[in-house]
């Protein structure tokens, strides 16, 4: 697991923005080289990365994973980067621009590792999460960082051994983790939570096959970044008559507001119709309040949800699902509206965005990684989208252009 680190030279770059019409900029992101020809200096363009795409797999169903690397051009189409498959024993990921955080899969370990100038990946060490947790139970799960990407956040399985929290970390200038404690432990937390515009204050939901679900809040610290639990009013909807809803998945917007994924249920905790998907608004307290209904709440098509994230400039949402993968309009605390029909008729399990107008997306099941440019106006698939991977078990996408 442990390889020999090398260090290579920064190559400067810059980027150059261009719009797409009625739709969140994308970017090519140009590098300049010098040459010379008969004594005089002309400049080369080439064509940089707009992104690196990062998939964890177990492609031969042997005892450890490896993780897949792609430079996405401008177009969506990814090349693999030099070196990939890199042999990184980890399922989840998280990225913040120079490392790669990855949950190891015995559950002991978050492995820190270099994200080098051309995508490729250098192991640089690990930390034994484990030796936090006074009871000796927790085991790492699903990553996630801040919007500033200077804290790590654990999704920590059975923490006190009846219950998961979130253990967060500070992270030092070598990638090193610092532990900086726990939030309260919550029986039915499984996954991460997401940050509004200001940093402060996070959600997350759950929702379990025993008429119980919950809307979670937490404040982040200004002083070191540890997340704690906080006591929030979020309402949920009017259901109709005999039925009750089940909030499961988060997504903020770079201001306050947050889209949830909602089922309505019976009596029975059987499903009743298709999921859809509500807009709350978090106040300068954390609270949250919503004008979502039963009537505006647009359905989606993707099935049961398995994951929805917010599009970079808080205009789009993905939602992905054991049906396909879908994207809607979102449109802060009015409601969400549909933007395409289903992109694929695969069990999606997870997606990510860039910065440039792709969304990317792993089925487990079919064993592939879909690519898609999409704006306000639709969405098409990427030249060579979508590609093989044997066992895909995370997806991490780290931008390479700013978000305008």
């Amino acid at each position: 697991m442990i390889r020999k680190m090398k260090f290579a030279c920064l190559i400067a770059a810059f980027c150059v923005p261009a719009a797409l019409a009625q739709a969140p900029a994308a970017h090519i992101h140009i590098q300049m080289k010098s040459v010379a020809i008969r004594s005089n200096p002309v400049s080369l363009l080439t064509v940089a990365p707009v992104a690196y795409v990062y998939v964890s797999s177990n492609p031969n169903n042997s005892s450890t994973n490896e993780i897949s690397a792609y430079a996405a051009s401008a177009d969506g189409r990814l090349t693999p980067v030099t070196g990939s498959p890199f042999a990184d024993d980890v399922t989840s990921m998280a990225v913040n621009g120079k490392y790669l955080f990855g949950s190891t899969r015995n559950g002991i370990y978050v492995s820190t590792i270099h994200i080098e100038p051309d995508g490729s990946l250098q192991w640089r060490g690990w930390t034994d999460i484990v030796q936090f947790n006074p009871d000796d139970c927790g085991a790492s799960g699903p990553l996630f960082l801040d919007r500033t990407s200077s804290s790590l956040y654990d999704t920590e399985f059975r923490s006190d051994c009846s219950n998961n929290s979130y253990q967060s970390f500070g992270i030092d200038q070598t990638g090193a983790l610092h532990n900086l404690g726990a939030t309260s432990g919550d029986a039915w937390l499984s996954l991460p939570a997401t940050f509004i515009g200001n940093n402060v204050y996070a959600y997350s939901a759950v929702c379990l096959s025993n008429t119980y679900w919950e809307i979670n809040g937490y404040k982040r610290s200004s002083s070191n970044g540890a997340l704690s639990s906080i006591n929030i009013s979020a309402p949920t909807p009017t259901a109709k008559p005999g039925d009750f809803w089940c909030p499961s998945l988060t997504a903020a917007d770079p201001t306050n507001h947050v889209a949830i994924s909602m089922q309505a249920v019976d009596q029975n905790f059987n499903p009743d119709g298709p999921a859809q998907l509500a807009t709350y608004t978090a106040d300068s307290t954390g609270n949250l309040s919503t004008s979502s209904t039963l009537q505006n709440m647009p359905q989606t098509a993707v099935g049961n949800v398995n994951d929805i994230k917010m599009g970079p400039h808080g205009a789009l949402l993905a939602v992905a699902g054991t049906s396909g993968l879908q994207v809607f309009h979102f449109n802060g605390s009015n409601p969400i509206t549909p933007d395409t029909g289903l992109l694929t008729s695969d069990p999606i399990d997870q997606a990510f965005w860039d910065n440039a107008g792709h969304l990317y997306a792993i089925s487990q099941n079919a064993g592939k990684l879909y690519v898609f440019t999409v704006t306000l106006l639709g969405a098409t698939q990427a030249p060579g989208s979508p590609y093989t991977i044997g066992h895909p078990q995370n997806l991490a996408v780290q931008p390479r252009t700013p978000v305008l």
